[in-house]
């Protein structure tokens, strides 16, 4: 066979380890048809074919972000957004101006606030949007998306009172003088609001995947494993018919729709190269920046907050058996140590029935474990879904909230040396989705200013570029039961691919930030080019 496509002249790392380095890579159609030198390499390209000098340019396998809201990203973009906004003054004066360009009655949304980056740290209140937006219903999704803030309006519309009961699994937050609602919602308390929300229509779910993917490009993601529902499966789908869709989707099936998706058969596995299903989406707890993360112990300086058990023990061992008799991996949001010890125990009871054992069942986030856990993810072959750059976001607030514990927070190595499999992403919209970020994260354990210092927080938990990097690439591969078909640059696999503007693999960890991604290759073909190769 001859190739139709040669990259030669390059540092092509394969992320396979009989091969590791290789000068050059043949490519026919859509496949890897070879990787050696750029002799060997050259002399397959057919006649009419192509050679592209890279120029030395490093080259990796295409990224893929193992963990985020793809549709929910693409929509945020259309939204007011809060993200790193310093005080609270200023959170409410970016509504303040879209209260001026909207009819009254009609709804400002938006995310991405953080109160803990606000003198005092404290949660707002109804009353501080109350004062921009009397007229205007308001609702604020904070930066983790597992708490809400809502003006009087809003609240009203949603028939929250002082009597409204916390909702399973959820809290509304309440004035402890006067009783009534602060317009804080926490987990499922936010529910509460999404009645008075429409899913958007499967043409607006395109469009806005349409601007998701442009973005995924320009940061060498091919794939993305994306924690959503019907609407944007039905997104994904319209784009895939009309082939458009320039991704590969693996998508989840929400707890709500476990029922459905069993009857109909639907199993992991199921689609094809760009859309298919992984498994079952569901929660054990909250967030750390809403307090809600289930702990073993109360938060520093809270003595009464634990956090909140979205999902109580025995839910999850029904969640975790009943999607493996069906054939659906548990993907299972955690970020508390007893949260994440709780799915871990599911898991093991699932394992001990003989119940869907090839499935490969996940943690989403894995943010802080008890040491004892922490081997407990490779002895049950529970993968670690997780998102670096959470690590050096977090750091100060898990600092004040989980204190010494955090030693065993986003512990990246001990999972690895205990022999875990790493799939690293973004959780975006909650963070940037550029994937030299989580990577830097990884590496460094520091954030862009270079704190907490040279050693970064918690050094002993540091990654190679090299094990950073294969865990936006095989190890997201393997986590989606596709490492024989992407992953590596190896023979026979798909063709996807990124050139980057410099050698991460060798460069001083800091300029890892500086790096940018000079061509995204998928099924043969650049998908986005920021300059001529």
């Amino acid at each position: 066979m001859q190739a139709d496509l040669v990259l030669y002249n390059g540092n092509i790392h394969t992320m396979e380890p009989a091969t590791p380095q290789v000068r050059a890579i043949a490519i026919l159609g859509n496949r890897v048809l070879a990787v050696g030198d750029d002799d060997a390499m050259q002399a397959l390209l057919a006649p009419e074919g192509k050679a592209v000098d890279l120029g030395g340019r490093t080259v990796v396998p295409g990224f893929t972000d193992s963990h985020l809201h793809f549709l929910s990203y693409g929509l945020s973009l259309m939204e007011i957004d809060r993200m790193a906004v310093p005080t609270l003054e200023e959170a409410v004066d970016r509504g303040a101006a879209k209260v001026e360009t909207t009819p009254e009655g009609q709804w400002l949304t938006g995310r991405g606030w953080d109160h803990s980056l606000w003198p005092g740290g404290q949660f707002p209140t109804r009353q501080d949007l109350d004062r921009v937006a009397p007229k205007h219903p308001v609702w604020l999704r904070r930066k983790c998306g597992h708490a809400g803030w809502v003006n009087s309006l809003g609240l009203e519309l949603a028939g929250i009172t002082a009597e409204t009961p916390d909702p399973p699994g959820g809290a509304i937050d309440h004035d402890p003088a006067s009783g009534e609602p602060t317009g804080i919602l926490k987990e499922t308390a936010m529910d509460l609001m999404a009645t008075l929300f429409e899913d958007p229509s499967d043409e607006e779910a395109a469009d806005a995947i349409r601007v998701a993917m442009t973005n995924a490009h320009k940061h060498g993601l091919v794939g993305v494993h994306t924690m959503e529902g019907a609407a944007a499966f039905r997104g994904f789908q319209k784009l895939r018919a009309d082939g458009e869709l320039n991704m590969r989707v693996l998508m989840q099936i929400p707890e709500d729709n476990l029922d459905a998706a069993i009857q109909a058969g639907m199993q992991a596995g199921l689609g094809d190269e760009r859309l298919r299903i992984g498994g079952l989406k569901a929660f054990a707890d909250g967030a750390l920046g809403a307090r809600t993360a289930y702990m073993l112990e109360p938060f520093e300086g809270e003595p009464d907050n634990c956090g909140i058990a979205v999902s109580e023990a025995d839910h999850l061992e029904y969640l975790v058996r009943k999607a493996s008799r069906g054939g659906l991996a548990a993907f299972i949001h955690a970020i508390g140590d007893r949260a994440n010890r709780e799915v871990l125990d599911a898991v093991k009871a699932s394992r001990e029935a003989g119940e869907g054992l090839d499935l490969r069942h996940r943690i989403e986030h894995t943010q802080i474990l008890h040491p004892d856990d922490i081997p407990r993810l490779a002895e049950l072959g529970v993968i670690a879904s997780m998102q670096p750059i959470h690590a050096t976001q977090d750091m100060l607030l898990a600092d004040e909230l989980w204190g010494a514990r955090s030693a065993g927070a986003y512990a990246f190595r001990s999972l690895l040396d205990n022999g875990a499999v790493l799939a690293f992403g973004s959780d975006s919209p909650v963070e940037d989705l550029n994937v030299m970020i989580g990577i830097h994260a990884a590496v460094t354990r520091r954030r862009a200013d270079g704190s907490p210092g040279p050693e970064g927080w918690y050094p002993e938990q540091r990654l190679s570029v090299t094990e950073a990097v294969r865990a936006y690439t095989a190890g997201a591969a393997y986590a989606s039961g596709e490492e024989d078909l992407k992953g590596t640059l190896s023979p026979g696999k798909l063709a996807d691919l990124v050139v980057l503007s410099q050698d991460i693999f060798t460069i001083e960890p800091m300029a890892i930030l500086e790096t940018e991604v000079v061509a995204t290759m998928l099924d043969g073909g650049f998908v986005y080019t920021r300059e001529e190769l």
